[in-house]
């Protein structure tokens, strides 16, 4: 499947907004979005005034981002979003996030979503005691999400659950870190997501 392997802190750059995608680097004087916050390319010294549609676009372009996906798996999101019964903006974000890379960076397997995704694809993940280690598994309402037995001695795995320990778990996830898992309680609703997009103006960019 196609990636984004380009430079990410370009990313945060573009957004104009810290997404946090690399880790412990952005809690750091080293950041480059607290270095030169400002967009990249030499234009972005400059004052935009950004179209109704080139806003719309930029908050399509920060959730994608965000959970680090490219268009066509992200357009194809939306649409069962939409399929779906309900408001299709929460529907979206409550699909991305029971993606298994998500909530396994949520228990605090990886100190960003790019770290806990190959924590997931190399195997170190279960769900009801099987492996998997596909990151777009979307988990359930009653799942539980554990480290392998043989992969909870892995240093880094080790690591990233210790400095995960003050962030808060979401209120549909009951995360259990000294044991190494987590059960899923109920299905994010928008009140339990808390990344700052704007969903509603990627519904109306794609109604267009």
């Amino acid at each position: 499947m196609a990636r984004y392997t380009g430079p990410v802190c370009r990313i945060c750059r573009r957004e104009n907004q810290k997404l946090f995608l690399k880790s412990e680097r952005c809690l750091t004087e080293k950041c480059a979005f607290e270095r030169r916050g400002y967009p990249p390319g030499q234009h972005g010294h400059g004052r935009i005034k950004f179209s109704e549609y080139a806003l719309q676009l930029r908050e399509k372009q920060k959730m994608k981002r965000l959970y680090g996906l490219m268009e066509k798996q992200f357009r194809s999101y939306f649409e069962r979003a939409e399929r779906m019964k309900g408001v299709t903006g929460s529907n979206l974000l409550s699909q991305l996030e029971r993606r298994l890379d998500s909530v396994a960076y949520r228990i605090g397997l990886g100190g960003s979503r790019t770290q806990a995704r190959l924590v997931v694809r190399h195997g170190h993940v279960t769900v009801n005691g099987k492996r998997v280690n596909v990151p777009s598994y979307s988990v359930k309402k009653g799942d539980t999400v554990a480290v392998g037995e043989k992969s909870q001695k892995i240093t880094a795995i080790l690591a990233s659950l210790e400095a995960a320990k003050n962030r808060e778990a979401p209120q549909w996830l009951d995360v259990d870190r000294a044991a190494f898992k987590a059960t899923v309680k109920d299905l994010p609703t928008r009140e339990d997501v808390t990344i700052p997009v704007e969903e509603r103006m990627v519904v109306e960019l794609y109604s267009k």
